[in-house]
């Protein structure tokens, strides 16, 4: 596979187990290396290069005073989605950075949650070649009553891991 980075090779592995483990695998190995992730237990969904889904269930250690999910929990499911999305295109030899997130709570959050992301080519082409840039990557978060309780947008930043010594 062109550009296959260090993400994809650890998914291609996962692809290999039956159907019914491949959430629990991935999301498992994703949570070893991002801790936070894994103490929330966001599940990973989907994860390719055309796209992200990554879900969090309504628990109590995410609920926050009124037994929805917590606003920060949301902003980590929103974080989680979009930079994984965006670490399926980086290169090996580039670091991402979390620049900024744009969360807008609109409505109360009905059960769970749910985060889509799909990168649009030309932000796919500047994560692949540009040695350092950013982009606004939008995120779609929809709860079990099919609402989208928030709006979201994360600006991922990404620069070459030597210009970081």
């Amino acid at each position: 596979m062109p550009n296959e980075n260090r993400l994809l090779r650890s998914l291609r592995a996962v692809q290999k187990l039956p159907r019914f483990m491949q959430t629990w695998a991935r999301s498992k190995a994703i949570g070893r290396v991002v801790k936070f992730v894994g103490t929330a237990n966001i599940q990973a969904q989907r994860l390719d290069r055309s796209s992200a889904v990554f879900t969090l269930k309504n628990k109590t250690k995410v609920q926050n005073h009124i037994r929805g999910i917590h606003a920060m929990a949301t902003g980590l499911l929103a974080e989680t989605a979009t930079g994984l999305a965006v670490g399926c295109h980086l290169p090996d030899d580039k670091l991402p950075l979390l620049k900024s997130i744009r969360i807008d709570y609109q409505k109360i959050v009905q059960g769970n949650l749910r985060a889509e992301v799909s990168l649009p080519e030309h932000i796919i082409q500047a994560v692949v070649s540009e040695p350092r840039g950013s982009a606004i990557i939008p995120v779609t978060i929809t709860d079990s009553a099919g609402n989208e309780p928030v709006s979201c947008e994360v600006t991922w930043a990404w620069k070459l891991k030597k210009q970081l010594m």
